[in-house]
């Protein structure tokens, strides 16, 4: 059955033929957008929804999205999706972050220039049929300070312009490298030495709990004075109350925002102030914004149906739509490891170690572990998959450790997950083949060639004469097909492995039987 696609906001008709010309069916539905019940009513029968600001994605819309796979937002912000929620879901969420980068840049970079020039203000006294052209002295902006707050897509942009205009640049970014600043034109650091130094501020940081409130009454009470704020990011990032009484002192002499801490903002301590210019939000607000994140959620989810790449995810590394295919074969390998030491731990895992070796190391590993994980945490919840394990596993305490390697001794690549559950160590090691199978090839550092079947008994005996006949007898007199037989030792009469693979259902008793025999040390019937 084709995907299923549900627009919840207006999106351009050129976004909705490229879902169409891929076999996607897609159901433009804005009105659906403001309406929560309404929208948890449909949501069960799509796998991805195409969302802008207007749809909020909460727990309750989640809960009733049983096939959903993928949210895509058509733009940068993901204020309105519940991140957590759709992750414990298993749900990607996709966003847009360079399709409105020039737009949203240029109006902080306009608002700049209105504040600078009092032009709302000279606009409206002119209109008026007031000629007052001594009340509207403004300041130039060659030769001022631009504090950039943020210096990721947007902010990079806006520091360029900025430049352009004979200003000096600082930024404060804790992810901003010496060599990208360098490179940017713009000098890096701290946040207490930025509001000392900054003529102009300009906030381009995501809100996170750590940016909160980043101009703070008491962050504001240090800022040089005479300061202007610039806000085309997100509301959060300051106090508007503080702002306010700031402006009132006359320690700030100007803002301009275009987002607020409650949109649709129908009411602010900072509106009906000559020294504020205020916009509805409009820092995506472009023909050429608008129309690029549409064409680029489209092409990114469409991807990530079809084929399984994944672009500019906030809760699941990325995937190329060339390395999808040849990762495949590996995330296969990696989740059914997961699943063989899942179904043998019975106590609480404290630790995941996950080895790559050779060529799968310079794979997506982050990916890889994911599936690792995934197939680890299944057996004791069900609905776990890529997305939502290595959260599930943060929050139920477990360390996951992720190691690369250059060599992998006799194979071309080599995968081996460990696990540390009630002091002991479980460790078995997979490889793909040139067929694209996964195969197990070593188990607690026994060697041992196993392909991986529906069902599967795994045993541990010592090594001991008659064990292999004792359990093939075992299982023909109960009628149980043996397909394959695999077997491994550490050593002459020391510890060994038997990994056999079988057709059909077991008879009940019958691993109690496998459990008796006098070598076996442990038995269990594994499903893949």
């Amino acid at each position: 059955m084709a995907p299923r696609v549900l627009i919840s906001d207006p999106l351009s008709p050129a976004a909705i033929r490229i879902f169409e010309d891929r076999g996607i069916a897609a159901d433009l539905r804005p009105e659906l957008g403001p309406d929560k019940a309404a929208l948890a009513a449909a949501i069960g029968g799509y796998d991805g929804l195409v969302v802008r600001s207007g749809t909020r994605v909460t727990p309750k819309v989640l809960a009733r999205a049983g096939r959903l796979k993928v949210i895509g937002r058509a733009g940068t912000g993901v204020d309105n999706i519940d991140l957590p929620a759709a992750t414990a879901r298993g749900v990607v969420v996709m966003n847009t972050p360079f399709g409105n980068s020039i737009t949203t840049a240029e109006h902080a970079i306009a608002l700049m220039f209105a504040l600078a020039r009092q032009i709302p203000a000279a606009d409206a006294s002119t209109q008026a049929g007031r000629w007052e052209k001594d009340r509207f002295m403004g300041v130039e902006l060659t030769g001022k300070t631009l504090g950039v707050i943020g210096c990721g897509n947007i902010g990079s942009i806006v520091a360029e312009r900025a430049l352009g205009l004979r200003m000096k640049v600082i930024a404060f970014d804790p992810f901003l490298s010496v060599d990208r600043a360098l490179a940017l034109g713009v000098e890096k650091v701290e946040l207490d030495a930025l509001l000392a130094r900054a003529d102009f501020i300009s906030l381009h940081t995501p809100l996170t709990e750590k940016t909160r409130n980043i101009l703070s009454a008491l962050n504001i009470a240090r800022a040089k004075a005479g300061v202007r704020i610039i806000n085309c990011s997100r509301g959060g990032l300051l106090d508007e109350a503080a702002l306010a009484a700031a402006l009132d002192s006359g320690h700030v002499a100007g803002a301009a925002l275009d987002v607020f801490q409650d949109e649709p903002a129908l009411a602010s301590p900072l509106f009906g102030r000559e020294n504020v210019v205020c916009t509805p939000h409009l820092g995506a607000a472009t023909t050429e914004a608008q129309e690029n994140v549409a064409l680029q959620i489209a092409g990114q989810m469409s991807d990530y149906l079809l084929s399984g790449a994944v672009a500019n995810a906030l809760n699941f590394p990325s995937i190329t739509a060339e390395e999808a295919p040849r990762l495949r074969p590996h995330l296969a390998l990696a989740e059914r490891l997961g699943a063989f030491l899942g179904q043998l731990t019975d106590t609480d895992i404290g630790t995941v170690r996950v080895t790559f070796e050779g060529a799968v190391a310079g794979l997506n590993v982050k990916a890889l572990t994911a599936a690792a994980v995934a197939g680890l945490l299944r057996p004791m919840l069900q609905e776990v998959n890529l997305v939502s394990a290595p959260a599930l596993a943060r929050a139920r305490g477990v360390n996951i450790e992720e190691t690369t390697r250059a060599a992998a001794g006799d194979y071309e690549s080599l995968v081996t997950l460990s696990v540390i559950a009630g002091g002991a160590v479980r460790t078995v090691c997979g490889t793909v083949f040139a067929d694209g199978h996964p195969r197990i090839v070593a188990v607690n550092g026994i060697k041992v060639d196993a392909a991986f079947a529906p069902a599967m008994i795994y045993a541990e005996n010592i090594d001991k004469p008659g064990f292999v006949g004792q359990l093939a007898s075992l299982l023909g007199a109960a009628g149980v097909n043996i397909a394959t037989f695999s077997l491994g030792r550490d050593r002459a009469g020391g510890d060994a492995i038997a990994l056999v693979a079988v057709d059909g259902s077991l008879p009940a008793g019958l691993m109690d039987a496998a459990r008796a025999l006098p070598q076996v040390r442990l038995a269990r019937l594994l499903a893949f």
